[in-house]
């Protein structure tokens, strides 16, 4: 394809593929002609890749490069691939010098030992969920790994389900883009989802009481035929 073509199927316009070729982020298509490139579905994965990273992880391109070199490189395995995606995404967040920020950091640690998750040591998430224990301790709820229990298993459910439809032996720029958009996207929806379920529990343990189906009306009889006189 043309790279008028390459834009209207990516959604791009032509000055930002120039650009992502500039920065080394698109290879250059096929040269047919002194001015004319031929481009095919490998620059169009490519691109939606680019364009996850940027709209969804909304990533410098810095970072994007940094995935882009994972992807290319296949020496690196599919799970570090994974790693190296969702790190950049992040969310990153500081880590305070605050010994009850520490404390709870290796409160976190702890509990990824416990349940066994293979889990890098520098995963943004631990940091971020590291950062929520401080705020439910400040506020009065100490946090353990038995309140956590309902969490993990809702956790460990969705990232199965999510990781089980990988199809194995696909490009690899398009197993990555599948991956954000589930780690950015579907965390949205399961937050929507977590506080729908919410207010249902609730109405069903606090709301009114609903009313069961109402009996139908018993049918008018028919008037008895009043008896026989005697004969």
């Amino acid at each position: 394809m043309q790279i008028s073509e390459l834009s209207d199927r990516s959604g791009l316009t032509v000055q930002t593929i120039k650009f992502y070729i500039r920065e080394g982020l698109l290879p250059k298509g096929s040269a047919v002609s002194a001015t004319r490139s031929e481009y095919d579905v490998r620059h169009l994965e490519r691109l939606r890749l680019i364009s996850a990273l940027r709209e969804v992880g909304d990533l410098p391109i810095s970072a994007i490069q940094e995935v882009i070199e994972a992807v290319e490189d296949d020496r690196v395995g599919m799970h570090e691939l994974f790693a190296t995606a969702q790190h950049a995404v992040g969310p990153h967040v500081a880590a305070p010098h605050d010994p009850h920020w520490r404390a709870a950091r290796e409160d976190v640690d702890a509990i990824v030992r416990e349940l066994g998750w293979q889990v890098g040591d520098r995963a943004p998430a631990r940091d971020l969920l590291a950062h929520a224990f401080v705020a439910l301790r400040r506020l009065g709820f100490p946090i353990t790994l038995k309140d956590l229990r309902p969490y993990v298993k809702a956790a460990a459910e969705v990232a199965e389900h999510e990781i089980g439809r990988v199809v194995e032996g696909a490009p690899r720029a398009r197993t990555v883009h599948s991956l954000l958009v589930s780690t950015v996207l579907y965390e949205q929806v399961l937050t929507s989802l977590h506080r729908l379920a919410q207010e249902d529990a609730s109405a069903r343990r606090f709301g009114p009481a609903v009313p069961g189906p109402r009996a139908s009306p018993a049918p008018d009889r028919a008037p008895r035929p009043d008896p026989a006189p005697p004969a």
